[in-house]
C-alpha cells in the first residue's frame, strides 16, 4: 500500500511520510470526465478502458468510482487485469482487448470475462471452451494493422458461417489510428472500411471510437464508445484546448537547496552549466519513478505561482530545478514542486519529452504515494 501526504502540506510537516513524492488522484474529476464523454455520444453506451492499472492511477479505486457513477462496461488489455477487475466489479461486463492469449480459455468462462476475438484461431479456441461462454467481441482491422481480422478473414467467415457456430457476439469492433488528428483522411477511410465490413454482420451492434473518436462527429459513435485517456485528464488531440478536467497532481519534495556559481554544472554528464549564480532545488523524483530521462533540461515544474525549469539529467532517484528568485519562505526543504497538475498540465510535460500523456501516466512508479480524493469519502 502506498503512503500518502495530505494535499497542500510540506513534506517536512508530515511525520513518517516526509519527503515522499505523491500523486493526488481526483476521483470526482474522473467521474466528471466520464459523464462528459457520455454526453458527447448520447446514443451510445460508454465503456471505460482501465488497462495498465487504469493508466497508472490505480485500477481498483478508479473502477469503484466509475461503478458508483453508473458505468457497467469495462475494457482492459490482459487477462490478469480482467481477473483483478472482476474482484472489484462482480457484475460488470469486462472485455479483454488482447483476446484469449493471456489466460486459459476455461478461466475466461469461469470468471465471465469477455474476450475480443482478434483472429480465426481465437474464434476456434473460444468455440472449444466449455459452455456456458459469455459473449465476445469480433475485432476487424480497418487499416491500423495491429490486432484484428483481415477483410479476407471476414470473407471466409461469410463463406463458412459454421466457424462462428455457438459463438455469441456482442459487438463488431475496430480501432481508429488517427482520431487524435480530426482532419486526417485515415479517419474517413477507416469509417468507410468499417461500414463495409459491417455488412457481413448487419445484426451486430458496433464499436469504433476511443476518446478521440468521441470528439469526432456522430457517424463514428455507433453503439458503444471505449474511453480511456480522457477519463484521466489527458488531451486526446495533438492540438487544441483540452476539454477534460485535470485528474492527477504529481508533487515531489525538495530534499536540498544548493547555491551554485556561474560555470558550475548540475547532474550526470554536466549537461547543465550555469551562466550566472543560481539556486538549485534537488527533488526526490527520478527515472525509477517514471520521470523520463528525456525530460532533463526541458521540463517545467511549478511552485508558489512560478514556473521553474528542470536542469541537468534526470537521475534514478533525483531531479534538479532552477528555483532562483523564488522566495525562501515558499521554497525550502520539504516544499513540494508540482510536476503535473492544474498549474503544470500533463500534456505540456509530455511534449517536453517528445511523447504523449499516455506514456507519462503509465510509467508512474510504485514508489510514488497515491492519495485519492473524492467528495464521496
Amino acid at each position: 500500500m502506498h503512503p500518502a501526504i495530505a494535499k497542500g502540506a510540506d513534506a517536512a510537516d508530515t511525520g513518517s511520510t516526509a519527503f515522499s513524492t505523491i500523486a493526488t488522484i481526483d476521483l470526482d474529476a474522473i467521474v466528471s470526465n466520464y459523464r462528459f464523454l457520455a454526453a458527447t455520444a448520447p446514443t451510445a453506451q460508454t465503456a471505460a478502458v482501465l488497462k495498465a492499472d487504469a493508466y497508472g492511477l490505480g485500477l481498483a479505486p478508479v473502477a469503484r468510482a466509475l461503478l458508483d457513477a453508473g458505468c457497467t462496461c469495462f475494457f482492459v488489455a490482459q487477462f490478469s487485469e480482467a481477473a483483478t477487475l472482476r474482484a472489484v466489479a462482480p457484475s460488470a461486463k469486462i472485455y479483454v482487448l488482447n483476446g484469449i492469449a493471456g489466460g486459459p480459455v476455461r478461466d475466461f468462462a469461469n470468471l465471465r470475462l469477455r474476450p475480443v476475438l482478434n483472429s480465426l484461431s481465437d474464434i476456434a479456441r473460444w468455440r472449444m471452451a466449455s459452455a456456458p461462454r459469455p459473449g465476445a467481441i469480433l475485432n476487424v482491422d480497418t487499416g491500423m494493422n495491429r490486432l484484428g481480422l483481415s477483410a479476407a478473414d471476414v470473407a471466409l467467415l461469410q463463406s463458412e458461417p459454421e466457424r462462428l457456430e455457438g459463438v455469441e457476439l456482442d459487438f463488431l469492433m475496430s480501432h481508429l489510428a488517427c482520431a487524435d488528428q480530426p482532419e486526417h483522411p485515415m479517419n474517413a477511410a477507416q469509417l468507410c472500411r468499417f461500414q463495409s465490413l459491417r455488412e457481413a454482420f448487419a445484426h451486430l451492434p458496433a464499436t469504433l471510437s476511443n476518446t478521440a473518436g468521441c470528439l469526432l462527429d456522430a457517424a463514428y459513435h455507433f453503439d458503444l464508445t471505449r474511453v480511456g485517456i480522457g477519463l484521466f485528464g489527458g488531451n486526446p488531440r495533438l492540438e487544441g484546448e483540452n476539454p477534460f478536467r485535470n485528474v492527477l497532481t504529481l508533487e515531489t519534495p525538495i530534499l536540498q537547496l544548493r547555491e551554485i556559481d556561474s560555470a558550475e554544472c548540475v547532474g550526470y554528464g554536466a549537461t547543465y552549466q550555469a551562466t550566472t549564480p543560481r539556486r538549485i532545488a534537488i527533488t526526490g523524483l527520478g527515472y525509477a519513478d517514471g520521470c523520463l530521462r528525456a525530460l532533463g533540461n526541458f521540463a517545467k515544474g511549478w511552485i508558489a505561482g512560478h514556473d521553474i525549469r528542470m536542469v541537468g539529467q534526470v537521475s534514478m532517484d533525483l531531479t534538479a530545478f532552477d528555483v532562483t528568485g523564488i522566495p525562501a519562505e515558499v521554497c525550502r526543504e520539504g516544499s513540494m514542486i508540482e510536476l503535473i497538475g492544474p498549474n503544470a498540465p500533463i500534456d505540456r510535460l509530455a511534449r517536453s519529452a517528445n511523447t504523449i500523456s499516455y506514456e507519462i501516466l503509465t510509467r508512474l512508479g510504485n514508489r510514488i504515494a497515491r492519495n485519492y480524493i473524492s467528495s464521496r469519502c
